[in-house]
């Protein structure tokens, strides 16, 4: 069964929610810069996409819940930000081949695993030629979990696998900073390109 995210959002019931952006994304940024228009999946309150938005050309926050979209649109409105509603696999027509980069955070563990290789083909429709994507995984190997999700974990190897085929790894390391309740070694950041 699949989780009702909206219904999280309503009832406030989003423990993956830490009120702020992913840090090992801000401090990737401190060093890194990523040009032209992307995409946040699974955006949420849209800490990320303001994050990015303060060091990047245009930035599209999606998210399938509506409740988190209606509270993202009424933080800090900047003019190079916009959000959508949507569902990342059922996406419209005007989506294919429009991003340069994509961002995401554990979304792609907070999908059940036998939706991955249609995350894959979607990434690889909506990005342009050579673009980019940049994500932090929830690791296996990285902390005690079961095997029941969200979130499902998964290792390096498994990423490798998914996305070997298509994009070439440009960087990928554990991250030095991290949520306070996420221990060191949980999260996997990798960069990607296009091939």
């Amino acid at each position: 069964m699949t989780k009702d995210w909206d219904k999280a959002y309503q009832e406030g019931v989003t423990p993956w929610d830490k009120g702020c952006a992913s840090p090992p994304l801000a401090q990737w940024l401190q060093k890194h810069r990523l040009s032209g228009e992307g995409l946040v999946l699974g955006c949420g309150l849209g800490h990320d996409v303001r994050l990015l938005a303060s060091c990047c050309d245009q930035v599209t926050g999606m998210d399938i819940s509506q409740t988190a979209i209606n509270k993202a649109r009424k933080m800090n409105r900047l003019n190079n930000v916009s959000y959508k509603v949507a569902d990342f696999f059922n996406l419209e027509d005007f989506f294919t081949q429009s991003f340069d980069w994509i961002v995401e955070h554990t979304f792609f563990c907070a999908i059940n695993p036998s939706m991955r290789q249609s995350y894959v083909e979607n990434l690889i429709k909506v990005l342009k030629p050579n673009g980019y994507f940049l994500s932090v995984f929830f690791l296996k190997d990285g902390c005690n979990s079961n095997s029941e999700g969200p979130p499902y974990k998964i290792n390096k190897e498994a990423v490798e696998g998914y996305f070997g085929s298509h994009f070439e790894v440009i960087e990928s390391y554990i991250p030095q900073v991290h949520y306070d309740s996420r221990p060191h070694g949980s999260e996997y950041l990798c960069l990607m390109r296009l091939k």
